[in-house]
């Protein structure tokens, strides 16, 4: 079981820790302070949910993946790449930072909706979660749910450690020049993620 686990917990790790468009957002947000927690949970809890479909279901989610494909990856690089024309825009103009300012922030609802839509709105997240935790689930027969609790808990780890512990690099983004280069590289790496999609990369 423990040899299962840890499998899962390191293949789970190896899976998120990349710096993707989901994991840009829970950085900004940990900076920001704002809704930490219930992105954090968020993210993890829809980890959790695709591992133990791709564990418990993975002939159902291969059939399924082929009609879900196109629009998920052309409702995703849409997705994307609004966003990065909004943070290349929000780098280009400048003068956020961790300050009070008189803008209202986004509503909790705003944040989760965003959050979701990075979250499932790419179709890597399924071959990831779902087909190949689920594929590499197979070879611990008998133990596929201490593998699949393993991968669970590397999510949980991970986007919370995202999360708060982007709080240590506060000091940094108290000045308005850092923002600039995150929205600057927030807006590549989704203009990227977003060009990967369309050309099938």
């Amino acid at each position: 079981m423990t040899d299962a686990a840890l499998s899962g917990f390191l293949l789970g790790l190896g899976l998120i820790v990349a710096i993707g468009a989901q994991n840009a957002f829970v950085l900004r947000q940990g900076l920001a302070g704002r809704h930490v927690f219930a992105v954090c949970l968020t993210c993890a809890v829809c980890d959790a949910v695709l591992i133990a479909f791709g564990v418990a279901g993975l002939g159902v989610a291969t059939a399924a993946l082929p009609a879900l494909e196109p629009v998920l990856r052309y409702g995703g690089a849409a997705f994307l790449v609004a966003y990065a024309l909004r943070s290349a825009r929000a780098a280009w103009r400048g003068g956020a930072s961790l300050a009070a300012t008189g803008a209202t922030p986004p509503s909790l609802r705003a944040t989760l909706l965003s959050c979701l839509a990075f979250t499932l709105l790419n179709p890597h997240v399924y071959l990831d979660t779902v087909l190949l935790v689920g594929s590499v689930a197979r070879q611990y027969p008998g133990r596929e749910t201490a593998f699949a609790l393993g991968a669970m808990a590397a999510s949980f780890a991970f986007f919370f450690s995202l999360g708060y512990g982007a709080r240590f690099l506060r000091p940094l983004f108290g000045r308005p020049a850092a923002w600039r280069v995150l929205d600057g590289a927030i807006a590549l790496v989704m203009a990227a993620i977003a060009l990967r999609l369309l050309t099938g990369g």
